[in-house]
């Protein structure tokens, strides 16, 4: 069985990230190599995008440096919400229960909303092909 391989740009931006956050730590390759377990040569690997780490291996790297892997293998605008969206949310938090019920209510809505147009919009060629045809 082989082991799936990631986009090129996802393994850039891991690679990237993994030295970013090293470096952040004031960690050497070695230091990251002797948390990880591995041979300095795989971190090193890592860290110029040769080599690309096993899901097991991403989760243990995560969980060494204290972060989540969304924040290790995606960007800062691949992932979450905008700024202005972050407040809205952290706002979210003064609400009582019944608030915050009605609040996640009229998103579920929303989102639900989003989707639907998107899958009907994938569908409507097809559907316009069949009835021309």
């Amino acid at each position: 069985m082989t082991t799936p391989t990631l986009p090129t740009w996802l393994t850039m931006h891991f690679a990237a990230q993994l030295v970013r956050l090293r470096k952040q730590r004031g960690w050497t390759q070695q230091h990251l190599a002797d948390a990880l377990e591995l041979n300095l040569t795989q971190v090193k690997r890592y860290e110029t995008g040769a080599s690309q780490p096993s899901l097991d291996a991403l989760k243990k790297i995560a969980l060494t440096l204290s972060v989540s892997l969304d924040e290790l293998v995606f960007g800062d605008a691949e992932r979450g919400p905008d700024e202005a969206l972050k407040l809205k949310f952290e706002a979210l938090r003064q609400f009582d229960a019944d608030e915050r019920k009605i609040a996640e209510g009229v998103l579920d809505s929303l989102i639900n909303n989003h989707q639907a147009k998107r899958l009907f919009a994938r569908q409507e060629p097809d559907s316009r092909k069949r009835a021309s045809g």
